[in-house]
């Protein structure tokens, strides 16, 4: 199969908490995030380089990860529970931020169009920002608002080897690219979602 020229949309958000037990990481069955309008992912990580004999001797990349903005229509309240650690009074319905609330790292999966075939992505190791508040008056156009949400992913380790992202290309095996959303890929272990 040849390979996109361009890519362009994004659709298809989700995100799948997970856990780490004795070293081992599970991730919890993808759950989508809607209205996903724009992605954006800046890398984290300066270029080292050494100086000697008056030119750069030695230079390496050193990554850590990406800075990355998701713009959507709007945060699901399930998402700010499992991963900004809001809480829902099961009693009275109603949901709340607190001060001491600890953040849940996640899995962000998504897929950015292509002019041959989608092209799906997972970063696994992301941290969010609480997002902004805001909303604005009504005029005689009704604007929806978009809610920004920033995040951080980071190397995680995986089969022993520190990862960022995984992304599918032309010569992905079908089950993988058809079973994308169903469990976050990870090489070499079984799909298997934490229940």
């Amino acid at each position: 199969m040849p390979e996109n020229k361009v890519t362009f949309g994004l659709e298809n958000v989700h995100y799948a908490p997970y856990t780490i037990i004795d070293g081992v990481v599970t991730f919890e069955k993808p759950t989508p995030i809607p209205g996903g309008v724009e992605l954006t992912n800046e890398p984290r990580g300066d270029m080292t380089e050494f100086y000697a004999d008056n030119m750069v001797y030695y230079s390496a990349a050193n990554n850590q990860g990406y800075e990355s903005t998701l713009n959507i229509a709007n945060i699901p309240d399930q998402f700010a529970i499992d991963c900004l650690g809001e809480e829902l009074d099961e009693e009275d319905g109603v949901q709340s931020e607190y001060a001491d609330a600890k953040q849940k790292q996640f899995a962000l999966l998504f897929q950015f169009e292509g002019d041959v075939k989608a092209v799906r992505h997972v970063m696994y190791n992301c941290t969010a920002n609480r997002p902004n508040v805001n909303s604005s008056t009504k005029t005689d156009t009704v604007e929806p608002n978009a809610n920004e949400l920033t995040f951080v992913s980071s190397p995680i380790v995986l089969n022993n080897r520190k990862i960022v992202k995984t992304k599918t290309t032309p010569t992905t095996k079908a089950a993988i690219y058809d079973g994308w959303y169903e469990n976050v890929y990870v090489k070499g272990q079984a799909a298997i979602p934490e229940v």
